[in-house]
């Protein structure tokens, strides 16, 4: 998702010659010397981890419960519906509710875990990452399914079971049958009847990706490096989420959209979630900056708090009904980076005045 455009912006920004390159000796040095001095950034980690986990562990239930489902009636999907309907409506439903949970667990927590380069393969397998087509940003996993099809590196998870349970994705839904899944005798935006075998498989690779996750969250002992890495790398992303949400149908429209996820909510509450993440990290590693410029360390506070309004606010008049042209998104987008990059810029010349090292994603 842009992260190592991001680096690359930051030190443009920045104007200063920081190193960027953190080995492996340099960051187990720092990690030795810096661990526990930043608590509360692993527990806001594992907090979100945890429910992160949880929430998996709900729709792998779900996804078992509908592949032995679809099983009782060989997979015939019209018969499923005609027999079953009230049951695929209660468990695809509970899904649905559960993708909705689960999806702000990830991305409050996301600017650690993307930011963090020895945590990021995560961010790929679970939210960032692309199928096969793109060999430099795919995911790492393949699906092998109950039938014996196999999935190559398909999609990052939270695309592939967004996008099969909102019906975005043909892909990824059953064959041949309208899905009027909550029985009512119409099929409206948002309805999707997934391949009972694809959503088994990757409901169980979420479980797996999430509890592993989990294990290392409790494992890390995040550092001043980590936490000033994380805010420049994900800070200046904003376009980019930008530009998705331009995309979707919330500002394109059902009809014209470009993206077949970010259907469930809006990419705003995405956005927001982030920079919630990002400025939390930064309250926690605020103070050892200020140790060394307090002006620049309250500026960067003030500026990344604004950020974080703005965005918010973007998201609480969507909510309310407010809807946005493209080209509203795009001068938003734009300022929403202009401030991100400044925000980024300052961390870096904060991390050079500490003689802290920035790591390469």
């Amino acid at each position: 998702m842009g992260r190592l455009l991001a680096v690359v912006v930051v030190v443009v920004v920045g104007a200063v010659g920081v190193g960027c390159g953190g080995d492996d000796d340099s960051a187990t040095t720092e990690a030795s010397s810096d661990a526990g001095q930043l608590g509360a950034v692993k527990g806001y980690l594992t907090d979100h981890s945890r429910e992160l986990s949880e929430q998996a562990s709900r729709m792998r239930a779900i996804g078992d419960e509908y592949f032995e489902l679809a099983e009782s009636v060989d997979f015939d999907y019209a018969k499923l519906l005609e027999q079953e309907c009230g049951n695929v409506k209660r468990l695809l439903g509970d899904a649905k509710d559960v993708f909705v949970a689960a999806n702000p667990a990830y991305e409050e927590m996301e600017g650690i875990v993307a930011g963090v380069p020895r945590l990021a393969h995560y961010d790929v397998d679970i939210d960032a990452g692309s199928d096969a087509s793109d060999p430099e940003s795919a995911v790492s996993f393949s699906l092998d399914l109950a039938d014996g099809r196999k999935l190559r590196q398909p999609g990052n998870l939270f695309f592939l079971l967004e996008t099969s349970l909102w019906g975005t994705n043909d892909e990824l839904t059953a064959k041949g049958v309208k899905p009027d899944v909550d029985c009512d005798g119409e099929v409206e935006f948002g309805e999707g009847l997934p391949d009972a075998a694809i959503f088994d498989a990757a409901t169980d690779e979420f479980g797996d990706q999430t509890r592993a996750l989990d294990r290392d969250a409790r494992e890390f002992e995040p550092t001043p490096s980590d936490a000033l890495t994380s805010i420049v790398v994900m800070t200046p992303t904003m376009s980019e989420y930008f530009g998705q949400w331009r995309n979707t149908a919330f500002v394109a429209g059902k009809g014209d959209r470009k993206e077949q996820s970010f259907v469930a909510t809006s990419r705003l509450s995405d956005i927001a979630d982030i920079l919630e993440g990002i400025a939390f990290t930064y309250a926690e590693i605020q103070p050892r900056i200020a140790a060394e410029s307090p002006a620049q360390a309250r500026q960067t506070r003030r500026e990344l708090d604004d950020l974080l309004a703005f965005a918010a606010d973007l998201r609480d008049r969507e909510r309310k009904g407010e809807r946005f042209t493209p080209k509203q998104a795009d001068q938003l987008g734009s300022e929403a980076q202009a401030r991100a990059e400044a925000i980024a810029g300052q961390v870096t010349q904060s991390a050079q005045r500490l003689g802290i090292e920035l790591q390469e994603s």
